[in-house]
């Protein structure tokens, strides 16, 4: 065998190595400047997400206390309301009680009994009125605690976000001291 065949071949393959360590560690070094670079428009984007749902959390709880003062504001009223049917029913008993006294001693058709069942039909139409405000007041004590609810749910997904991005910034603080210092 000939020593001319066994060299250059070697040498052909120790110098195509070489070329390619060569180029992968030219690339590594121009690869590590646009890393930092992506790095720190990672950290620019991350501390922006923080600000922004630190103001979300900010305005999710402003709007859990507006609803929870709807929420006592429909309680108070509900609470009103059922006062004034309670009142309301004890007029009709003794508008009730009176109509039958006048019908006594008046007779059925006299002016004084018509004035008694005036007074009787306002009465019931005060409590129907004041049972439809009671249903439209508990419908909006449901509205606002389910306001409440997605609120608060916004409120722990707005955390969870802030927690991430905080997260991704230290990583990327990591990242941009890694590729500085060569490690």
């Amino acid at each position: 065998m000939d020593v001319n065949k066994i060299v250059r071949p070697s040498l052909v393959g120790f110098a195509l190595v070489g070329l390619l360590s060569a180029g992968a560690w030219a690339q590594s070094q121009t690869g590590s400047s646009t890393n930092t670079q992506t790095n720190s428009s990672d950290v620019k984007s991350d501390t922006k997400d923080i600000r922004h749902d630190k103001k979300d959390i900010h305005h999710d709880r402003r709007d859990i206390r507006s609803d929870r003062r709807d929420i006592h504001s429909d309680k108070k009223d509900i609470h009103n309301d059922v006062k004034d049917i309670r009142g309301d029913k004890r007029d009709i008993a003794k508008d009730r009680a009176q109509l039958q006294q006048d019908i006594q001693k008046y007779g059925p058709h006299s002016a004084q009994v018509k004035k008694d069942r005036a007074d009787l039909r306002a009465d019931r139409q005060d409590v129907r009125k004041d049972a439809k405000d009671v249903q439209a007041d508990r419908k909006d004590v449901r509205s606002d605690e389910k306001d409440v609810d997605a609120d608060k749910k916004d409120v722990r997904n707005d955390e969870k976000d802030v927690h991430a991005d905080r997260k991704d910034l230290r990583h990327d603080r990591r990242d941009r001291r890694n590729d500085r210092h060569g490690h």
